[in-house]
């Protein structure tokens, strides 16, 4: 299906082989955001060789392909990375056609914002109940390693809304753990997504491994849920009894697919976004100063954030907004064209490769204005709307945009305000990390900290 106005056909901008695959595995991020900043509004043609995809991250193609005929572009054919991806979190919110719809029904009401907005309370106590637990090593000058404790904090927090005592933290983070083994291992599989099956890649191994250990926590516990259905409406519960498509019983492979795809959903954004918050604000002395203003301000010594307080949190979700352009979880999109198209003038075949990026879209300098630099006013409520709405997508868009949009956006400032009204912060190992590229994008080095215990309740 070609776009309304069926533009003339143009050439892409070709990145040609010899200069493009090793700068593409050296520095991929830089090397896309060169392309599309010499081709400006243009699809790039990528020549791998015998295989040729398309890098669009100009916002109106961007909208083609998630919406306008988002139809035609699909997260299945021969890509090998939706397979892998496949592998942790199955056929259910990653499907196509019915079993993604029937999927989409049984998951979206925990994720409404009425729903999340019911469980603020709850949320907010297992917030501060796991921020708690870094008094002692903040009182004791020791170090804590930022990614694993917003892992803990995190996994603490969904487990005690989500799962009740229906799984143990340990577990949790043991899942957690597993997750990023697999978002590590799928790295080469984003880079090289349209190689099949038959061509084994480094992680492969890895990425099975963490399959199987994450399947001995969940399926015992959905097989102890079908087994034993005592009529509860707890979240555990209600997709042990969801049904599919046809309208059958779920079998335990399904439920287990819709479980894990919950907890990635629940954590995973939030995770590799807030690992980069520490690094940017000590970037930016003076956006940390304001930041750290608006919670005092707001947030008592000792509080568990209100859902009252948590809407006065405005210069916080700015910052949150501004870093998930900086640094959007998912950085690279694959999709496979279902039939010709034409994107921007460009004509793509059928069985072609799309590649977007969020990463790529929201540097685009005529888009934003010094694109690398962190700076939240731009999401300000009086600042000029962008240009284009797909300018700016770190959650996806289209059908297929993430269900756990809202949540981030209820958890991450609940996560932010808590440990900063409790806490200072300083990093052991100053200056910006480079990206480590996995499924998602998350900051390559260690981020130890010293915590310094800032305005702590009084004793009674």
């Amino acid at each position: 299906m070609a776009e309304s106005s069926t533009p003339a056909y143009r050439e892409p901008s070709v990145a040609t082989l010899r200069h493009t695959l090793p700068k593409l595995l050296k520095n991929p991020l830089g090397t896309l955001v060169g392309l599309a900043d010499a081709a400006p509004g243009q699809v790039v043609q990528l020549n791998l060789g015998t295989i040729r995809p398309y890098l669009v991250v100009e916002p109106a193609h961007v909208q083609h392909v998630l919406r306008d005929n988002a139809a035609n572009y699909t997260r299945a054919g021969d890509s090998m990375l939706w397979k892998s991806v496949k592998k942790i979190a199955g056929d259910g919110i990653l499907a196509e056609g019915p079993d993604w719809e029937a999927s989409r029904r049984r998951l979206q009401p925990h994720f409404t914002a009425k729903r999340i907005d019911a469980v603020v309370d709850g949320l907010s106590r297992a917030i501060s109940d796991a921020v708690d637990e870094l008094n002692a090593p903040a009182r004791n000058g020791e170090p804590v390693d930022a990614a694993s404790e917003i892992s803990r904090i995190i996994c603490q927090a969904v487990i005690r809304v989500f799962f009740g005592d229906k799984i143990s933290v340990a577990d949790g983070v043991r899942i957690v753990a597993e997750q990023n083994t697999v978002a590590t291992a799928l790295r080469f599989r984003l880079l090289i997504p349209f190689l099949p099956d038959a061509v084994p890649m480094p992680g492969d191994r890895a990425l099975r491994r963490a399959v199987r250990n994450i399947d001995t926590i969940v399926l015992p516990l959905v097989r102890a849920e079908q087994a034993h259905d005592d009529g509860s409406d707890d979240f555990v519960a209600s997709l042990a009894r969801g049904r599919d498509a046809h309208g059958h019983k779920l079998d335990e492979q399904r439920v287990r697919d819709d479980l894990v795809s919950i907890f990635v959903t629940a954590t995973e954004t939030t995770y590799t976004a807030l690992t980069w918050i520490f690094p940017l604000l000590e970037q930016r002395p003076e956006v940390a100063a304001r930041l750290y203003a608006e919670i005092d301000r707001v947030v008592g010594p000792g509080d568990v954030i209100s859902h009252q307080q948590l809407g006065e949190l405005r210069y916080t979700r700015m910052v949150l907004d501004e870093l998930v352009r900086a640094y959007p979880s998912g950085w690279l999109v694959p999709r496979t064209a279902i039939a010709d198209d034409l994107i921007g003038g460009t004509r793509v075949r059928a069985g072609d490769t799309i590649i977007l990026s969020p990463y790529v879209t929201q540097r685009l300098a005529r888009f934003w204005d010094r694109p690398t630099v962190f700076d939240p006013e731009r999401f300000a409520p009086d600042t000029p709307r962008r240009a284009h709405r797909y300018a700016y997508y770190p959650f996806g868009g289209g059908a297929h945009q993430c269900i756990g949009q809202y949540f981030f956006q209820v958890e991450a400032p609940l996560i932010v305000a808590t440990l900063l009204s409790r806490f200072r912060y300083r990093l052991c190992t100053p200056g910006m990390p480079s990206p480590r590229l996995a499924a998602t994008l998350r900051p390559g080095e260690r981020l130890p900290l010293l915590l310094t215990p800032h305005r702590q309740p009084a004793l009674a």
